[in-house]
């Protein structure tokens, strides 16, 4: 951030509660630019019996990942996630279960991650350029290359199935 958004002075990087931070260059303004992290939303989508991953249409071939977006401002999250699978699998979702919360530094992301059941018929938008159905096998053996998140949330997934005797 090179300017401050309150009074449009430049920024200057300063030590703030133990890290650096961009603040406002006149002493007057108190602006902070706290670079907090975005939250995310995303789907460990059950369809048809099976686990549906998707690629995005601006990833490469044989990419792919879980549903997820960004929550938005007054929204719950399990609201949010839903509210993606409807979005993008044109499907009506149920939470079952929360997979946890992790921490994506490369991209400042909280995501928020959840297991959905979805019904209806599928039905993509224009953000997705391929679904892909797989079983549970399938999914716990899939190689999900550099998306190293999803590998993560999807481990995790597989240790709660197991404490609950899924």
């Amino acid at each position: 951030m090179n300017y401050c958004p309150e009074c449009g002075n430049n920024t200057v990087a300063k030590f703030v509660d133990g890290s650096t931070r961009f603040v406002c260059s006149d002493s007057c303004c108190h602006f902070v630019h706290w670079n907090n992290p975005v939250p995310v939303v995303a789907a460990l989508v059950i369809h048809n019996n099976n686990y549906l991953i998707a690629r995005n249409a601006e990833w490469p071939k044989g990419v792919f990942s879980l549903i997820a977006g960004y929550l938005e401002a007054g929204e719950k999250p399990e609201d949010a996630v839903n509210r993606e699978v409807s979005e993008e699998l044109g499907l009506e979702g149920t939470v079952t279960r929360c997979l946890g919360h992790y921490s994506f530094f490369e991209k400042n992301q909280l995501i928020i991650a959840f297991e959905v059941v979805a019904e209806g018929c599928l039905a993509t938008n224009h953000e997705l350029a391929e679904t892909l159905y797989l079983s549970r096998s399938e999914l716990l053996n899939y190689n999900f290359g550099a998306l190293k998140m999803t590998e993560q949330i999807i481990n995790h997934w597989a240790i709660l199935s197991a404490d609950s005797g899924c």
